[in-house]
């Protein structure tokens, strides 16, 4: 159990998500700007830039709130017990506040309007069954890893990560605070708003999937 104050860990969230989504739309915009037009290459920037990220922001984050970074995670923490659920809607209400604040930080980088919403569709069975497989798979990893070899956790997470952009073909946003706010970038990291409830359905479907597998997996653990 960590034992920072909930102000703290609730800072923690809204600055640690803040600053992941300024890496995740940024880095797509950088990457589109520098590309030529070569979506692969500027996928490959976005990719790197946030997997690289992610381990950062968890290394620095987790000590403090366990950097969920993430209401599915939260949610999965806390129903495995390593969260009060009192502390839930403050994590969640943080990492909303904390993504959206980074999108309009990103923009203002780039000298983009602060929201604009997007654009970009991501609709159709393979995207949301995208999505089901990566969430399933982060929470995989992160459950694996923090019952067997805690420390590498932020490593593994950034990895996996960095290999879902790629292997899923929804570029595997597996986080509903991320999706709801890219829905406020009409640039390379964008979804459309219509598409969003089918992601964040899809997410809490392979967290929880995942979440019931490792409680049996790992027993004496859970």
């Amino acid at each position: 159990m960590l034992l920072k104050s909930p102000a703290r860990r609730l800072v923690a969230e809204g600055v640690g998500t803040a600053l992941l989504l300024a890496i995740v739309v940024g880095s797509g915009i950088m990457g589109d700007r520098l590309s030529g037009g070569n979506v692969a290459i500027a996928l490959l920037a976005n990719t790197v830039a946030t997997g690289a990220g992610l381990v950062a922001l968890i290394l620095t984050f987790g000590p403090i709130s366990g950097a969920h970074l993430n209401p599915v995670v939260t949610l999965a923490v806390a129903w495995q017990g390593g969260l009060p659920w009192r502390m839930v809607p403050g994590y969640l209400a943080a990492q909303l506040i904390g993504a959206l604040a980074g999108v309009a930080a990103a923009h203002r980088m780039f000298d983009l309007p602060l929201y604009s919403l997007s654009n970009h569709a991501r609709a159709g069975t393979g995207q949301l069954w995208s999505e089901v497989v990566a969430t399933f798979g982060l929470l995989s990893v992160i459950w694996g890893c923090t019952h067997s070899r805690p420390a590498v956790t932020p490593f593994a997470v950034g990895a996996y990560i960095t290999a879902a952009y790629w292997f899923t073909a929804s570029t595997s946003f597996a986080n509903p605070a991320v999706t709801i706010a890219r829905a406020m970038t009409d640039t390379f990291a964008g979804i459309r708003p219509a598409d969003v409830p089918g992601f964040m359905c899809a997410q809490i479907v392979g967290a929880g999937a995942a979440t019931i597998l490792f409680k049996w997996l790992t027993p004496s653990e859970a």
